[in-house]
This record gives C-alpha cells, sequence and structure tokens, in this order.
C-alpha cells in the first residue's frame, strides 16, 4: 500500500501586526509523501461534530517520522480528491515501534470553503 504526495500550508508568524493589532503570518507549502486518505469512522463524525461543530470528510494516516504540525493546518489534495481542507482537532498518534504499519499518526479534515 502506498499514500499520495498532499501539500501543507505552514502559517508562520511574523513581527508586522494588521491595523487591529492581529498577528500576521506567511503562508509557505511543504510536500508530504506517503499519506493515506481514508473514509472516517462513525464515531470519528459524531465527535467532530459534537466537540467542533465540523463535519469530518476524510481521515488521513500519517507516515511515521513527520514532524510536521497537523494541528490548525491547511492540507491541499490532488485528485480523486482534489481540494483544500482544514485539520480538525489534535492528532492522535500511536507509539511508532508498535504500530506494524509505515504510519503511526491520525488526522481528521473537512472541506474548506474559502
Amino acid at each position: 500500500m502506498t499514500g499520495i504526495q498532499v501539500t501543507l500550508k505552514i502559517k508562520t508568524p511574523t513581527t508586522e501586526t494588521d491595523p487591529f493589532g492581529v498577528q500576521k503570518y506567511t503562508v509557505t507549502d511543504k510536500s508530504v509523501d506517503d499519506v493515506l486518505v481514508g473514509q472516517p469512522s462513525t464515531s470519528d463524525i459524531e465527535n467532530a461534530l459534537t466537540l467542533y461543530g465540523k463535519r469530518v470528510a476524510y481521515t488521513l494516516a500519517i507516515p511515521k517520522g513527520d514532524t510536521n504540525v497537523w494541528q490548525d493546518t491547511m492540507v491541499v489534495l490532488p485528485d480523486p480528491f482534489a481540494g483544500t481542507y482544514k485539520t480538525i482537532g489534535i492528532p492522535t498518534a500511536g507509539i511508532e515501534a508498535n504500530v506494524p504499519t509505515r504510519w503511526n499518526k491520525k488526522v481528521l479534515i473537512e472541506r474548506f470553503e474559502g
């Protein structure tokens, strides 16, 4: 089994603020290989809707050794999932040595229209 390449939109704070005092950010793209895209479980859908008021579109499985920040991050998926998504909540992770597959983190995403 092989995953796909996704693009993360990494926000980095700058030293500037807008006229209202809100922090400004620069956004850079970073590719992440071997990410699996799957259907969310019923409990994932219910929990995200109850806890965050968000509708889960997909579940992403993140490869072992990945050090990117997946919380509150925009993710761009290629075809056939083409679109921009935003992560929901905090990614869950297993202990790398105890997980038999190449993926040990799971993050939920919602479709981003904006």
